[in-house]
Order: structure tokens, then sequence, then C-alpha cells
């Protein structure tokens, strides 16, 4: 493992030692042990998207191990101004230890990672969300015991969040459920990836994905660059709210995750965000620790 650009890239083992050494981190810091394993080493923190979650944690995390991040706008870059990603790429390789880069086209993500030579860690794009879905399965592990087995169903938008969760549960042993209007499913790349499983549905209709449901989960319904689109969605997505009455149909168990933020009233409602809650802010919380893990694999020595 040189970089997480998308799930897609690593193995089932990859994944599995990257959420226990969250794990790990994540009880050093509950119980004050120390863990500055990337003492000196600098990350490189590109945006050329808004973020509260991605910035906070990745800033705090290579804190927390030893190191430094510097947040870099992309409107304060050369990058901004037409330079070349990979002139970007090798120019931060001389200074820096790793990038971390929360941007629109997954392209830009893969030719960062071509021409350069330290880690790249995809923060976001249009195609891939790694870091959340990573965050994701290590809260559903801690409060299911498990990861294999289990249901997850998402209602919503077919957006990196559905392509990263179908490749992620799917590599873990998770059976996938997805629930996307038409026109609005996940991209095509992870559809073939999926056709090789049996234990992955795509359907239209909401109430029969969550259908003994372990984990329910739903994003926006129109996502960063897509404010023209608003209006249109809005449309498209009636019927695909996460609420009381489609809960009914997953286990009464279910847990209920969204990667913030939410628009409480469209994807899912008030009452069942505020329900949840504790395991939405534990799943918000645990990209902390599982960037922390990323930074450690690719950044330090092995643990």
């Amino acid at each position: 493992m040189k970089h997480l650009l998308k799930l897609l890239d690593l193995t089932t083992e990859e994944i599995i030692e990257i959420l226990n050494l969250a794990d790990q981190l994540k009880y050093e810091k509950k119980h004050s042990i120390p863990h500055e394993v990337l003492k000196g080493k600098t990350l490189g923190m590109i945006f050329e998207k808004a973020s509260t979650r991605t910035r906070v944690s990745f800033e705090a995390g290579i804190y927390q191990l030893g190191g430094h991040g510097l947040f870099l706008s992309s409107q304060e870059l050369q990058i901004g101004r037409g330079e070349p990603i990979q002139d970007t790429a090798r120019v931060m390789s001389r200074y820096l230890d790793g990038i971390m880069i929360r941007t629109y086209k997954q392209d830009d993500v893969e030719k960062l990672a071509q021409y350069g030579e330290i880690p790249v860690i995809n923060g976001l794009t249009d195609f891939s969300h790694p870091c959340q879905v990573l965050a994701d399965l290590m809260t559903i592990r801690e409060y299911k015991n498990k990861l294999e087995g289990l249901k997850l169903c998402y209602i919503g938008d077919g957006n990196n969040m559905a392509n990263s969760l179908t490749v992620g549960c799917l590599k873990v042993g998770m059976d996938v459920s997805l629930a996307c209007p038409s026109g609005y499913h996940p991209d095509q790349k992870v559809l073939d990836f999926a056709a090789d499983y049996n234990n992955f549905e795509l359907l239209s209709e909401p109430v029969k994905a969550a259908r003994d449901a372990d984990v329910v989960i739903t994003d926006v319904w129109a996502s960063m660059g897509m404010e023209s689109e608003v209006n249109d969605r809005r449309q498209a997505f009636k019927g695909y709210q996460v609420s009381h009455d489609l809960l009914k149909h997953a286990k009464p168990d279910a847990i209920v995750l969204h990667c913030l933020p939410a628009k409480r009233e469209e994807e899912i409602t008030a009452a069942v965000m505020e329900e949840h809650a504790n395991v939405i802010f534990d799943e918000a919380e645990n990209r902390l620790h599982a960037q922390k893990a990323v930074m450690v694999k690719l950044m330090g020595n092995e643990r």
C-alpha cells in the first residue's frame, strides 16, 4: 500500500489492517498514551472543495501523531492558476512527506500519485470517498462487533459515498443493497466490480433495499458542485428518505449512519437524525482515527 486513492485499489487484508490500527490509535488517544510516530513529518493538505470534518480531522490527526499539517487552498497555489498537476506533484515531493487532497476529479488524485514520490491520500473526489468509508466500517464494527455477514442498505444518490461503500463493504464480506433513482446510479466501474458478487443488489425501491438491514446509511441528495441541480434532485429523490417508516423494514437493532453534513427533512428526518446522533457522531469522530491509521501506514514505519 503506497497510496490511498480509492478502495478499489486495496485488498481486504489492507482494509482490515487499517481498521485494526485505527482501533489501537483510538484506544491510545482515549487513555492518553502518546503515539507521536510521525514526529518531524509534514502533510500537505490541498483543498479545492470546502471542508469541516476532512480538514479538522487531518490537521488534528497529523499533530497528534507528532507531525505538522499545512492547509493549502487551491486558490492560493499555482495549481489554481493553471500549473499542471504533475508539476505540483514533483515540487511537493521535494518538500513534504505526504499529500492529502480533497478535490473534484479522481484523475487529479491519480496524477498526483503517478508523478509524485510521496504517499497521496484521497480526502474526497466526485468518484470516491475512501477515508469516510473506512471510518464507517470502523463504526459498524464497533457497534456490531463484526463486519462479515452484515447487511448494509444505502438510500439515495449513487455518488462517491455509494461508490466507496459498495466496494469497501463487499470487500469485507458485507451484503450491500442500494436504492437509487433511475439516472442516479453508481459509477459503472463500481457496478462492474460488484457484478462479481452475489450479495449485491441495486434497486429502485427503498423499502425493499432496507429489508432486514443491519446498517442504513444515506447522504445528501445534491453534493458540492451540484447546486444548479438542487430542484431537479429534490423531485427525483422524493421517497428516498431515511425515516421511521423506512426503518420499520430494517432489523430492530439497525444503526443509521450519515457522512455529514446532513439536510434534515430531505434525505433523513430530523427525528431519525437525533435518535441516532450518538452513532452518527461516533462515525464522525472515527474519521480522525481511521485517517491517523492511514497516515501511519503510508508515512511511518509499520507498527
